[in-house]
């Protein structure tokens, strides 16, 4: 076993110093929530390194998740994809919604735009898509069916800090799109998350469902929930931002020296590069002499610690599995995507160890 153990992910913590002023700021100006400076300072400096035109600050990904669908007042069924985190579809419980799942595309782990049509009914109001581990959907396909049906889109895009396709940010497709900020992310605010909308309207009615639904010191319009981002989180993510070429260049690097090593080795599918690095997902194919979830034992043996992202499907969840659904590709995909380490701080050293095991093991 190594000395230390390697975790699939660790957060990025800028030097304390460095945090200090903004805490002394904070304690100066009293103010530890409600739309104090550091949260309105966040909000214009993430519109402006996203290139996103409004953007609402949440105190996690899920509760941002909840109030876009809240947002669009959506009802009914949703179609989504069963190979994501949880949180994508107990959003939709959480608002009385139901599920409807279709298959993803395997070389990108999305949804498949293919799939979409033929699950649509009469009831169906909306497509929650996911940008997964980064690469972002084919959000053309996506729209053309969207606009042919009259459906509204939504982009759990958790994972899609930063990304770009062909039309730019993908955060600024579809209706809304909700982004987490949690701890391990990319970019995080210890704990936070967003939606990004296109209009100061929308932005206003999102403000009001994440702030009990008050209108007004007479007035509550909606039954809303308290979504706030604390000062403490906004003004640690003002510090992140300062750091963010740093972080995105040492995932980078970390990602390409997985590359560089493993592109070679027969029995294991590398993942896309159209990414922005948040994850490195290999998939462990039939012909290895061991399964997936045996090589993620036999490297906690090592100290070494991956994650089945994601297994079980959603679909398999004892919530879900009273809705029928057919996604080969999806239950493929849980049953053969690893995760392995990836953060800033991981050494290249450590980076060449999990790929020495990795050869040995396959």
């Amino acid at each position: 076993m190594s000395d230390k153990p390697i975790y699939v992910t660790e957060p990025f913590l800028p030097p304390l110093e460095e945090f200090i002023p903004y805490l002394e700021d904070i304690w100066s100006s009293k103010q530890l929530t409600n739309n104090g400076p550091m949260h309105e300072k966040l909000e214009q400096a993430l519109c402006e390194y996203l290139d996103v035109p409004e953007i609402a600050l949440f105190n996690n990904g899920m509760s941002a998740l909840v109030t876009s669908l809240q947002a669009l007042n959506i009802k009914g069924e949703v179609i989504t994809t069963p190979f994501s985190f949880i949180a994508t579809t107990h959003a939709l419980l959480w608002n009385n919604l139901t599920p409807v799942f279709v298959d993803i595309d395997p070389s990108s782990f999305n949804i498949d735009p293919s799939k979409i049509e033929s699950a649509i009914t009469s009831k169906t109001e909306a497509i929650l898509a996911v940008h997964c581990y980064g690469v972002p959907c084919n959000t053309t396909a996506i729209q053309k069916i969207a606009d042919k049906h009259g459906l509204k889109v939504i982009y759990d895009a958790a994972h899609a800090f930063g990304v770009q396709d062909s039309a730019g940010s993908v955060l600024k497709q579809g209706d809304l799109s909700a982004i987490s900020f949690h701890a391990t992310k990319i970019f995080n605010t210890f704990e936070g998350g967003a939606i990004i909308c296109k209009d100061k309207k929308t932005k206003l009615k999102i403000n009001q469902l994440k702030n009990f639904g008050i209108t007004n010191e007479n007035t509550i319009s909606h039954a809303g929930q308290n979504g706030k981002m604390s000062e403490i989180c906004a003004a640690f993510g003002l510090l992140q931002l300062t750091k963010i070429d740093h972080i995105l260049n040492s995932r980078r690097e970390v990602y390409q020296t997985y590359v560089e090593h493993l592109k070679d080795i027969v029995g294991i599918k590398l993942p896309s590069n159209k990414t922005n690095n948040s994850y490195f997902p290999i998939i462990v194919e039939k012909q290895c002499k061991i399964t997936r979830d045996e090589l993620h034992e036999k490297l906690k043996e090592k100290n070494i610690f991956t994650r089945k992202y994601f297994s079980p499907l959603i679909s398999d969840c004892e919530l879900y599995t009273h809705i029928q659904s057919e996604t080969p590709h999806a239950r493929s995909a849980s049953a053969r995507v690893l995760c392995l380490p990836i953060y800033p701080n991981l050494a290249r050293e450590n980076v060449v160890k999990i790929c020495h095991h990795i050869k040995e093991l396959l």
